[in-house]
This record gives C-alpha cells, structure tokens and sequence, in this order.
C-alpha cells in the first residue's frame, strides 16, 4: 500500500493551497494536511506535525511548510519515506530580514493584515499565469482566514528558523527539489544550493512558476510529485 502524504502549507497558506494536489492524490493513497497555524517556532510546528502524522509517510513541505518539514525529518528521519520540498530555503533567516518583518508585524496588529499580505505576495512573486488574480485571492482568502495572530506566530518562526543543512547532508531518502524560474523570494539559485546538499536530491525547476506552485501551475507539480511519489526507493 502506498504511503500516506503529509502536506505542509506555506506562510499564511491552509489547505485550500494544496486543493489541486488533494484532488489528484486522494485516490490513490491517504492524503493530509499538516497545520502550522498554532506555534511560534520551527520546533514546535514539526512536533505537532510528527503527533498527528501516520507513523510512516511521505512528507511534502512547501515555503514555511518545507522549513517545518525539514526539522521533522531531523527529529524522526525513519518516519519519512520521502520527502518534497518546494519554494523553500535551507538558509536561517538573515538579521536584515528578521528586521524586515517588523513594520509587516505592527500593521497586521494594527489591522492591515490584508494590505500587509498583499504585499508579501507581490514581492514574493506569482507567475504570469491566466488565472493569476484567482491565485492572488485565494492568498488573501487564507491570510484572513488565518488572521492577524497567525501572522504574527509565523513570523516569528521564520525569524527564528534553525539551519538544517547538517541534517539535509545526513539525509537517506529521496528527495524532490521544486520551484518556479520567477519565484522572487526562494529562486532557483537557493534551489540548486539546497539540492546539492542533499545525497539523493532531484532538481525541478518550473518555467515560468513564480513562489506559489501549487496553485499556479498545478499540473506541472501534480506530475513532478507522482513521477516522485511512484518511483522505486533505490538511492544512488
């Protein structure tokens, strides 16, 4: 029997995210979704990940889901039968950025939650696609729906964020490494430095994709993923 997938949703990011996914996989095996709405560090969220996961899956972790996704891998790596990581980094925040964060955090407090997401979500980067203004509504849809103190406990966890790299290098499953060539926030660059340092890392990059894959180019990501979900477990 196939393994059960974990999904993990980006910043300000719930379910609705990963609707193109659900729809395709569900069939055929158990399909979840991980919350990160209700910790304020990277720790925390892959703790309450690990308690309510099967006890062996697939893991798929994308923007602050892939950062969450790499720390469950670090604290139980024999639950993990493989693991996709897209539109993340494995960097720690930088200070410059952590400051960044703060003007955003006293407006969303202030009320401007909506204002403050749509800006991330243009910096971030969506790709030129038709249904581009869908894809930008539904953001905000989940932002508000998150709310202002989701917003503020995220930010904190990216703030904060541990460096995996030592626990990437050490991994022993397959990998998937997936962004778009237009993501401004997360770029191929960070991507490629991200795949090598894992052993058994496969690089996907999606033409013309911008930071929210899933949604913008869900075809292409549902066919990355099976292709990665059904190929045999023999490592290089």
């Amino acid at each position: 029997m196939a393994d059960p997938v974990v999904f993990l949703p980006a910043f300000m990011c719930d379910a609705r995210a990963f609707w193109p996914q659900i729809m395709s996989f569900s069939a055929s095996r158990a399909v979840q979704i991980g919350s990160m709405a209700h910790a304020d560090s990277i720790g925390a969220l892959a703790q309450r990940v690990l308690d309510g996961a099967p006890k062996r899956f697939v893991l798929c972790g994308v923007g602050l889901g892939g950062m969450v996704a790499m720390e469950v891998l670090n604290r139980a790596p024999d639950r993990v039968s493989r693991l996709a990581l897209i539109s993340t980094t494995a960097l720690p925040e930088p200070p410059h950025v952590a400051a960044d964060r703060e003007p955003g955090i006293i407006g969303v407090r202030n009320g401007r939650l909506i204002e403050v997401a749509k800006a991330r979500i243009e910096a971030a980067g969506v790709g030129d696609v038709a249904h581009k203004g869908e894809v930008i509504e539904l953001m905000l849809d989940m932002a508000e729906a998150l709310g202002p103190d989701v917003f503020v406990r995220q930010s904190r966890a990216l703030q904060r964020r541990p460096d995996p790299q030592r626990t990437l290098r050490k991994a022993k499953q397959p990998v998937l490494v997936m962004c778009g060539e237009e993501d401004h926030l997360y770029g191929p660059k960070r991507h490629e430095f991200l795949a090598e340092l894992i052993p058994n890392a496969e690089l996907k990059v999606i033409s013309g994709g911008g930071h929210y894959l899933t949604l913008e180019h869900p075809s292409a990501v549902n066919h990355a993923l099976k292709d990665f979900f059904d190929a045999p477990l023999v490592l290089r």
